[in-house]
Protein backbone atom coordinates (compact mmCIF):
# COMPACT_ATOMS: atom_id res chain seq x y z
CA UNK A 1 0.00 0.00 0.00
CA UNK A 2 1.20 3.44 -0.70
CA UNK A 3 2.18 5.83 2.14
CA UNK A 4 -0.96 7.98 2.49
CA UNK A 5 -1.58 11.41 4.47
CA UNK A 6 -2.89 9.23 7.56
CA UNK A 7 0.04 7.30 7.76
CA UNK A 8 1.93 11.22 7.72
CA UNK A 9 -0.51 11.77 10.43
CA UNK A 10 0.20 9.42 12.21
CA UNK A 11 4.05 9.49 12.32
CA UNK A 12 3.64 12.89 13.08
CA UNK A 13 5.19 14.01 10.09
CA UNK A 14 1.98 16.02 9.25
CA UNK A 15 0.00 18.04 12.25
CA UNK A 16 -2.93 17.04 12.98
CA UNK A 17 -5.61 18.16 16.23
CA UNK A 18 -5.64 14.92 17.80
CA UNK A 19 -8.38 14.09 19.61
CA UNK A 20 -7.54 10.36 20.93
CA UNK A 21 -5.08 7.31 20.41
CA UNK A 22 -3.96 4.51 21.67
CA UNK A 23 -2.10 1.40 20.06
CA UNK A 24 -3.80 0.45 17.99
CA UNK A 25 -5.85 3.88 16.40
CA UNK A 26 -5.97 7.45 16.04
CA UNK A 27 -8.37 10.26 16.08
CA UNK A 28 -8.04 13.58 14.98
CA UNK A 29 -10.71 16.82 13.41
CA UNK A 30 -11.42 16.62 9.61
CA UNK A 31 -9.50 19.33 8.45
CA UNK A 32 -13.26 19.83 5.88
CA UNK A 33 -15.26 19.48 8.39
CA UNK A 34 -18.86 18.37 7.33
CA UNK A 35 -20.74 18.80 10.48
CA UNK A 36 -20.02 21.00 13.87
CA UNK A 37 -18.04 17.62 14.99
CA UNK A 38 -16.49 15.45 12.30
CA UNK A 39 -13.19 13.63 14.09
CA UNK A 40 -11.58 10.45 11.81
CA UNK A 41 -10.84 7.35 13.46
CA UNK A 42 -8.35 5.78 12.03
CA UNK A 43 -6.19 2.54 12.19
CA UNK A 44 -2.26 2.02 13.04
CA UNK A 45 -2.53 -0.67 10.88
CA UNK A 46 -2.29 0.68 7.19
CA UNK A 47 -5.49 -0.94 5.17
CA UNK A 48 -6.24 0.33 2.47
CA UNK A 49 -10.28 -0.21 1.87
CA UNK A 50 -12.78 -2.08 3.20
CA UNK A 51 -12.57 -4.82 0.36
CA UNK A 52 -8.99 -5.12 2.28
CA UNK A 53 -10.16 -6.42 5.89
CA UNK A 54 -9.53 -9.99 6.97
CA UNK A 55 -11.61 -11.58 9.74
CA UNK A 56 -8.47 -10.91 11.68
CA UNK A 57 -9.31 -7.32 11.66
CA UNK A 58 -12.67 -7.66 12.92
CA UNK A 59 -11.50 -6.80 16.31
CA UNK A 60 -10.12 -3.63 14.97
CA UNK A 61 -12.82 -2.44 12.97
CA UNK A 62 -14.69 -2.71 16.51
CA UNK A 63 -12.33 -0.61 18.36
CA UNK A 64 -12.87 1.90 15.86
CA UNK A 65 -16.39 2.19 16.39
CA UNK A 66 -16.49 1.79 20.20
CA UNK A 67 -13.55 4.57 20.06
CA UNK A 68 -15.90 6.46 18.54
CA UNK A 69 -18.74 5.68 20.64
CA UNK A 70 -17.15 6.73 23.55
CA UNK A 71 -16.44 10.20 22.39
CA UNK A 72 -19.65 11.03 21.44
CA UNK A 73 -20.36 10.05 24.65
CA UNK A 74 -17.78 11.70 26.21
CA UNK A 75 -18.25 15.17 24.26
CA UNK A 76 -21.61 15.28 24.95
CA UNK A 77 -23.89 14.43 21.86
CA UNK A 78 -24.20 10.89 22.11
CA UNK A 79 -27.76 11.16 23.34
CA UNK A 80 -28.66 13.90 20.82
CA UNK A 81 -28.16 11.54 17.63
CA UNK A 82 -24.17 11.20 15.26
CA UNK A 83 -23.62 9.44 12.26
CA UNK A 84 -20.88 6.87 11.84
CA UNK A 85 -19.61 6.89 8.13
CA UNK A 86 -17.06 3.73 6.66
CA UNK A 87 -16.42 4.81 2.60
CA UNK A 88 -14.87 2.25 0.48
CA UNK A 89 -13.51 3.19 -3.05
CA UNK A 90 -13.88 5.95 -5.46
CA UNK A 91 -17.91 5.76 -6.31
CA UNK A 92 -18.09 4.97 -2.34
CA UNK A 93 -16.37 8.58 -1.55
CA UNK A 94 -13.22 7.24 -0.68
CA UNK A 95 -10.04 9.81 -1.06
CA UNK A 96 -7.87 8.43 1.19
CA UNK A 97 -6.95 4.89 0.51
CA UNK A 98 -6.32 3.93 4.29
CA UNK A 99 -9.77 2.84 5.85
CA UNK A 100 -11.28 5.36 8.47
CA UNK A 101 -14.04 5.94 10.19
CA UNK A 102 -16.08 9.27 9.77
CA UNK A 103 -17.68 10.81 13.35
CA UNK A 104 -20.43 13.59 12.34
CA UNK A 105 -22.37 15.37 15.26
CA UNK A 106 -22.87 18.14 17.45
CA UNK A 107 -26.23 19.31 15.85
CA UNK A 108 -28.59 18.12 13.16
CA UNK A 109 -27.17 16.07 10.33
CA UNK A 110 -29.20 16.46 7.12
CA UNK A 111 -28.71 13.93 4.30
CA UNK A 112 -29.23 11.14 5.83
CA UNK A 113 -29.56 7.72 4.98
CA UNK A 114 -33.04 6.21 3.98
CA UNK A 115 -34.80 8.99 4.66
Amino acid sequence: MADTIFDKIIRREIPADFVYEDADLVAFRDLHPQAPVHVLFVPRKPIATLNDLTPEDALLVGKLVLAATAYAKREGFAEAGYRTVFNCNHDGGQTVFHVHLHLLGGGPLRGGFGQ
